[in-house]
């Protein structure tokens, strides 16, 4: 007996390290940067140092690092370039603009010096990237501290970044200082720079920019010396320092954030709102604007509040103090604690086009997912909150307020244009496919779990993955496993199912008779089956008939049957009354490709 007890004991002690060792074992690299940076605007042109310190997190050795060097794309030839020239729906913003560029209108980031720890590394630059052969290994749990000078060109506005945007923004500063790579578990990422989106490292930015004295700045981080900067930042109540010479000096901090944006503008409006949860918005944008998109800039505001309050309530509270939305770029994009969006707009599409930016601040942002790898858990999660919160707060009133992605997807299928989900961000075959993959079957893995799991276990499910993961880079397991803990429902099949393969969904009703209904599975993807039977004494009664691989099913008012095993194209089961009308999915929440055989009567 004794003998038992010590044996069984060895077992829990194993188990709960196990477990433990479980729940430990994600890590995350960590950088600090420190820049200070000289703009010259009359060539848009910047002089930069930047200190990076480097801690690896892993249980690595390096002996090697990256950076990106975003703005070298925008070079005549470039991959960026070609692949728009020669992609078969280009995006209209890029089409061959690149390869028409000027060498003043050119974007780049020369690299004069780069050291570790003070002694000199060996580094190449190519393309996009910066590869870096450091002078001597940073082992896992040590720092290493990285001094780099570096020039650079502010390119033409043509994507997300750039001088001189179509509505006469000075500068959109995205993507425009070297930015470490991220090296995860799954090694180093560095894609070149060719059209999709970011993936970055966690850190802490001190970022001080120089320049012309009448620019105003907003963007990332919180400014350190408002008195001396003025431009709408400053204590009315304190009196203002003066500057000196022709250029301010704008210094910036942003604490645990993975990328830094900025732009400026000598014609900025800068207000601020200041909402009852201690948040600050920051609104800039062009005063010289016509005074209905003015108006739209105004009446935007408070709406923003309340969009910030409700992705706080509905995923997790914002963990900064301060958001901005900006003029400039080129339609809508995503940064740090603030949003570059193009403003000469009617007020229902500043509204759309902010409420999707701000969402991003929860999904990619705080929920730091993989965007070149995984853009539908970036582009498709922002999509169905900001949906939902549109359809809120404007009042819309839709039933399905993720109709528009239903929509476009069956038009792809339609096409025969579908492409996996896991296809990585810059190598789909056509733009389009990318956007409704990425889009709207992003946006529907989530809506179609409502359908699968519940609504409420949806609720549950995004705010359990923000709790879990924020300031993480979660993947697609694990927007899974929140979802499973919540309901108790198994998840695998759907996940392979919907963005491992290109399988659709088709039923149809059958047929039915003498009290019996008969239903039939056509598509490969198999689903959970929600059926209304209406009977010929005009009363009418649900069902559910929950998929095997489920190991349980949604909560419902409806009358559970027995499981449907995805092995069997054809389920039958027996009512008690005689039967006028059968219809498979009244929400119309899954996505089957043929709904016209759904109802029989």
């Amino acid at each position: 007996m004794k003998k038992i007890i010590i044996i069984l004991t060895l077992f829990i002690c194993m188990n709960s390290y196990s477990q433990q060792d479980s729940k430990s074992n994600y890590w995350q690299q960590h950088v600090d940067y420190k820049m200070n940076i000289d703009v010259d605007v009359t060539n848009f042109q910047y002089k930069g140092t930047q200190q990076l310190v480097y801690t690896n997190n892993s249980p690595d050795k390096l002996t090697r690092v990256f950076y990106h060097l975003y703005f070298n794309a925008f070079q005549p030839n470039s991959q960026m370039d070609v692949r728009s020239r020669n992609i078969q729906d280009p995006d209209r913003r890029v089409r061959d603009r690149i390869s028409k560029l000027k060498p003043e209108e050119i974007g780049f980031i020369k690299v004069n010096s780069l050291t570790q720890d003070g002694k000199n590394v060996t580094f190449q630059i190519v393309g996009t990237i910066l590869e870096v052969t450091l002078d001597k290994p940073i082992n896992p749990g040590e720092s290493s501290t990285l001094k780099m000078i570096f020039n650079a060109q502010v390119p033409k506005q043509i994507r997300r970044t750039g001088q001189t945007n179509k509505e006469g923004v000075a500068l959109s500063m995205a993507q425009w200082y070297p930015k470490m790579a991220e090296y995860d578990f799954e090694g180093w990422h560095t894609p070149p720079y060719i059209a999709r989106e970011f993936h970055g490292v966690w850190g802490d930015f001190d970022v001080t920019i120089h320049i012309d004295k009448n620019y105003t700045i907003g963007g990332t981080g919180y400014l350190q010396n408002p008195q001396e900067i003025g431009h709408g930042y400053e204590d009315k109540s304190k009196k203002l320092k003066k500057s000196k010479g022709e250029k301010l000096s704008w210094h910036f901090k942003a604490p645990n954030v993975h990328d830094f944006m900025w732009a400026a503008d000598p014609d900025y409006n800068h207000d601020i709102l200041k909402t009852a949860n201690g948040i600050d918005l920051h609104f800039f944008y062009k005063k010289n604007l016509d005074e209905k998109y003015l108006k739209n800039w105004k009446d935007l505001q408070p709406k923003t509040a309340q969009l910030m309050s409700f992705f706080s309530k509905s995923v997790g509270q914002y963990p900064y103090k301060q958001y901005s939305v900006i003029q400039g770029g080129d339609g809508g994009m995503e940064y740090a604690m603030s949003t570059l969006i193009t403003g000469k707009r009617s007020f229902n599409s500043l509204f759309g086009v902010t409420s999707h930016e701000m969402a991003h601040t929860w999904f990619q942002f705080l929920l730091a997912s993989n965007e070149s790898k995984h853009p539908w858990m970036d582009e498709g999660f922002t999509s169905y909150i900001s949906n939902i919160a549109s359809n809120k707060i404007l009042d819309k009133q839709l039933e399905n307020p993720h109709l528009g992605s239903y929509n476009r997807y069956f038009k792809m299928i339609s096409y025969r244009k579908e492409e996996s989900l896991t296809t990585h961000a810059d190598r789909y075959h056509l733009n389009s496919s990318y956007s409704t993959a990425s889009y709207s079957m992003g946006s529907m893995f989530l809506s179609q779990l409502e359908y699968i799991i519940g609504k409420e276990n949806v609720e549950k499910g995004l705010k359990k993955y923000f709790n879990d993961f924020s300031f993480k880079h979660p993947t697609p397991n694990d927007i899974k496993r929140s979802m499973e803990k919540v309901s108790g429902i198994h998840l695998d099949w759907y996940l392979n199912e919907w963005t491992q393969t290109t399988h659709t969904i088709d039923y149809s009703v059958r047929g039915f008779g003498n009290k019996k209904i008969i239903l039939q599975r056509h598509g490969k993807m198999p689903m959970p089956i929600d059926v209304r039977v209406t009977y010929k004494d005009g009363s009418s009664e649900d069902f559910n008939i929950p998929l095997q691989m489920m190991r349980g099913n949604k909560p419902t008012r409806a009358t559970i049957l027995k499981d449907w095993s995805w092995t069997h194209p054809v389920y039958k089961f027996d009512v008690t009354k005689e039967v006028s009308s059968v219809e498979i999915d009244p929400s119309k929440l899954m996505a089957d490709i043929y709904p016209a055989d759904n109802k029989r009567n």
